[in-house]
């Protein structure tokens, strides 16, 4: 008689399906390997979510409905707000472990940008995370770390800016680490408003 099948939760095929999407472009990522990844038959994951794009569609979605509760724990993690400011851009650094790391989230992105759902789904990403940056950045106001009259929605869509185009920059250059390069970035733009110099 053969054991029955290991029960997963969807949470847990969500983690194994972002961990195989930090080692595989999307034309390799198979709902095999996340099945593999899973501990799972690539038939229960298929049971379970009907397609690899569904499954991926899914991810995007709790992806993005968690991006406000992930700057919210930064801030929590932190004492001063302009800490997690640095370290939001620390994660997003992440991202680009190396150039063919940042190439393969790349990938990912153009499906994000090209498919009309996922790109539903990373403009709610970005609107929290907008959103999140400007209630950090106005606590860091209110905590006197930036100076008073300080534009927290003009700066919070700066400093996220800064962090997609320090990716990219980081990646043509490949000078030091991506952290360390981010960074950097962000220090020069919260430079003119900060209350006492680093």
């Amino acid at each position: 008689m053969s054991p029955r099948p290991r029960k997963v939760s969807d949470e847990e095929i969500f983690a194994a399906t972002h961990r195989a999407t930090q080692r595989l472009a999307p034309s390799e990522l198979t709902l095999a390997e996340i099945a593999a990844e899973a501990g799972v038959t690539a038939g229960a994951v298929a049971q379970r979510f009907g397609s690899k794009r569904a499954l991926l569609l899914a991810l995007a979605k709790g992806a993005a409905e968690s991006t406000g509760d992930f700057i919210a724990e930064l801030r929590a993690k932190h004492k001063s707000p302009l800490a997690a400011v640095r370290a939001y851009a620390e994660c997003m650094a992440q991202l680009a472990r190396s150039p063919a790391a940042l190439a393969r989230n790349l990938a990912y992105l153009q499906i994000d940008l090209a498919d009309p759902e996922f790109r539903d789904q990373l403009s709610v990403q970005a609107r929290l995370t907008r959103a999140g940056l400007r209630d950090v950045l106005a606590a860091a106001v209110a905590a006197g770390e930036l100076k008073r009259g300080t534009d927290v929605d003009a700066l919070a869509r700066t400093v996220e800016a800064i962090v997609s185009g320090s990716l990219m920059t980081w990646a043509f250059y490949h000078e030091g680490p991506a952290e360390r390069w981010i960074r950097d970035d962000v220090n020069a733009v919260l430079a003119p408003y900060l209350t006492k110099p680093r």
